[in-house]
């Protein structure tokens, strides 16, 4: 039995903005009473602000932008432990379940701490060079090995739960895309992808078009682990910032690869929590954001 005398718990919350979308500014003050209202606004900064910091103790952030802001937080987000809600303000709003209506109307349950959360995979990328690791990164939707300029043809093994690497499938294409179940929706997709119920504990790998009729894309389980051995790769030449082959995570941040790189991929430990719509289930985003089995002209 809780005690009757002790204080309510209050969420803790900070605000995340993105400033470059005139939008959000706007919406950004009636969300901001509403938190004032309800819960304890903790901060509040700028999404492209490179040093903000969620804030120490901090239950639950709010972003209002697209899914790339989110994107950019989330990463953050999975390190401290903190929820995740998303207002719409981009073009597709898929990880981003809310609008500016839909949060006006679910605020009190929402700031009390009593929103729906989905608990979704994240994963660890490690990318070692003659053994070491010289990075390491979370990504909520995808680790994606790209030709990179001058775009040529790359060759990549693919080795899973540590199969020999000498009998490893090798693909050769623009690359390959290792995606989260979340992250299926995107990238994945784009490149003929299955898409993955989010919850699922397991990860899919789609090659980049590959030079192969044969190398279809594959579901493995969230426990696996998946190395993929840069053994052909397009070298930086240090002209333009995607020049050569990387490792991007996201979309948004690349490690630059050699050849005889390897990049370790993994489940992390710690998932991301995300407020869902109670008002929308998953598939009624699939079908309603991504068109998801429509008719043709419908």
């Amino acid at each position: 039995m809780p005690d009757p005398a002790a204080p309510p718990t209050v969420t803790r919350v900070s605000l995340v903005v993105n400033a470059g979308k005139p939008e959000a500014i706007d919406a950004a003050k009636s969300v901001r009473r509403a938190i004032e209202w309800h819960a304890h606004l903790v901060g509040e900064f700028d999404s492209t602000d490179e040093h903000a910091a969620l804030g120490e103790g901090v239950d639950l952030a709010i972003v209002l932008g697209g899914d790339g802001t989110i994107l950019g937080l989330a990463r953050s987000a999975v390190e401290a432990g903190v929820a995740v809600l998303g207002i719409n303000f981009g073009k597709l709003g898929f990880l981003a379940e809310f609008d500016a209506d839909a949060f006006a109307k679910h605020a009190a349950e929402l700031l009390a701490g009593r929103g729906q959360i989905r608990k979704v995979a994240a994963l660890e990328a490690r990318v070692l060079r003659k053994g070491n690791e010289i990075a390491r990164q979370v990504a909520i939707n995808d680790v994606a090995i790209c030709n990179g300029a001058p775009f040529r043809m790359i060759e990549l093994g693919l080795c899973i739960d540590g199969a020999p690497a000498d009998s490893a499938p090798r693909v050769a294409g623009d690359g390959l895309i290792i995606a989260t179940p979340t992250g299926s929706t995107a990238y994945n997709a784009a490149a003929g992808g299955p898409i993955l119920e989010p919850t699922l504990e397991a990860m899919v790998v789609t090659p980049i078009a590959a030079h192969s009729l044969s190398f279809r894309p594959i579901v493995v389980p969230g426990k696996s682990s998946i190395e993929v051995v840069a053994h052909r790769v397009n070298p930086a030449t240090g002209h333009g910032a995607s020049a050569g082959t990387c490792a991007v995570i996201d979309g948004q941040l690349s490690v630059p690869l050699e050849s005889g790189d390897v990049v370790r991929v993994t489940v992390s430990e710690r998932p991301l929590s995300l407020v869902v719509n109670p008002d929308r289930s998953y598939w009624q985003t699939l079908i309603h954001k991504l068109r998801w089995a429509s008719a043709p002209g419908g």
